[in-house]
């Protein structure tokens, strides 16, 4: 596996390099991810050889780039194995996925009176969407609440449901603990009540398949910078008898079937909901990293993936000092922590010194902070390009900034 991983690491030109005059260590997947040479090669291929806009162009150059930014859909289709290529519908990331629904479904289903389901762990980009709906309409916003460990309390999410709840949004993976949520389970059990799901993806996709379908989930979005892909560039993925029964997001090109005074008629999906001139490099870019990720053994490296997280919570125990966030049983590759009597930002910067990029703060989740009562954590996040050695240097680093700071 370490030759393989080598080999993988020198298809991403940024992990090549110093900082601060030591070989960089990057992990802070959580916050984004770097990019293999071939997302790169495809976005200056677009810009170099097919820049135009797309759809409607008389011309040759517009042919290709429509046809690269359609074909990019369907391999956004297959990889989350959504049903139509219809499915798919280009934002700018999560935050606008989010945001997209609860202006749309929301609006249009939400009353006073209801009430709508997130967890205590989301981010704040799957909550203020929320809490401003609710301001509008007189829904109720309720959180699930979250054991000490960074579990989700399913048994107080089932005495949750009722008829009430017309929408639950759950994070995929915790971003601030690396919880892995059981999305299936909340997905059926909320539709048993007749409500609509959405999953933020942001923090799964990276690390193994997902099937949509499988998963009966109404809406998924993720975030192209997260996936090894470019950022500005998201998915949202959602059914598509739910999508043609919503309003459109914006209004704009693209969006209209026709436009005229007397009133305008809009366009078929996807492109009710993709005003103005997309991001098309950054769909084929997204596109391109999904290619990439196909030609690997995601299941290995989702293993190898989980074997750094091992390594580094054995390694906090040997060093001391560490008091670990989140500590869930299923867990994504990301270790939380807070050194003691340290503040987190005074960790990341001794870090940062010695070449280790890691994330420090609040990570945009600031309930879940503030039921720990911490200001925030050291978030070191893996991904499959990180080695034994990155994990090993971590704590040597921790070693070191224990020197200056305790």
């Amino acid at each position: 596996m370490t030759q393989a991983i080598n080999e993988i690491r020198a298809q991403f030109p940024a992990l090549n390099q110093d900082v601060n005059g030591k070989p960089l260590v990057y992990l802070d997947n959580g916050a984004t991810t770097q990019k293999p040479q071939s997302v790169i090669d495809a976005l200056s291929d677009y810009y170099r050889l097919n820049n135009s806009n797309v759809h409607r162009g008389a011309h040759t150059l517009s042919d290709r780039a429509t046809q690269h930014f359609e074909d990019a859909r369907k391999t956004l289709q297959a990889f989350l194995n959504a049903n139509k290529a219809e499915e798919i519908v280009w934002t700018r990331g999560t935050t606008e996925s989010i945001n997209l629904v609860a202006a749309t479904w929301g609006r249009q289903h939400i009353q006073a009176g209801d009430e709508i389901l997130v967890t205590g762990m989301e981010h704040h980009s799957n909550i203020v969407p929320w809490q401003m709906l609710c301001q509008q309409t007189g829904a109720t916003l309720r959180p699930i609440p979250v054991k000490d460990t960074g579990e989700l309390d399913m048994e107080a999410f089932a005495s949750m449901l009722s008829d009430k709840v017309k929408f639950v949004s759950v994070v995929h993976v915790s971003n601030a603990l690396g919880t892995i949520n059981p999305v299936e389970d909340i997905i059926k059990m909320a539709h048993e009540v007749g409500a609509k799901v959405l999953v933020d993806g942001a923090q799964a996709v990276s690390h193994w398949n997902v099937d949509v379908q499988a998963l009966d989930a109404d809406f998924y979005a993720f975030s192209g910078h997260k996936l090894f892909g470019p950022t500005g560039i998201g998915v949202l993925y959602g059914k598509e008898e739910l999508l043609n029964a919503m309003p459109p997001y914006q209004g704009g090109g693209e969006m209209i079937e026709h436009c005229s005074f007397d009133g305008t008629t809009y366009n078929v999906l996807p492109y009710k909901f993709e005003a103005g001139t997309p991001n098309i490099a950054g769909a084929i870019g997204l596109a391109a990293a999904v290619n990439y990720l196909n030609g690997l053994d995601r299941v290995a490296l989702e293993h190898h993936e989980n074997a750094l997280l091992v390594r580094a919570n054995e390694l906090a125990d040997q060093i001391g000092g560490i008091r670990k966030v989140g500590t869930a049983p299923k867990k994504a590759s990301v270790f939380s922590f807070l050194l003691d009597g340290a503040h987190p930002a005074d960790v990341g910067t001794l870090l940062d010194q010695q070449g280790i990029a890691v994330r420090t703060g609040h990570h945009c989740a600031m309930p879940i902070m503030n039921q720990f009562n911490i200001p925030g954590t050291v978030r070191a996040s893996f991904s499959f390009y990180n080695t034994m050695d990155d994990v090993e240097r971590l704590f040597a680093g921790l070693e070191k900034a224990k020197m200056f700071l305790l």
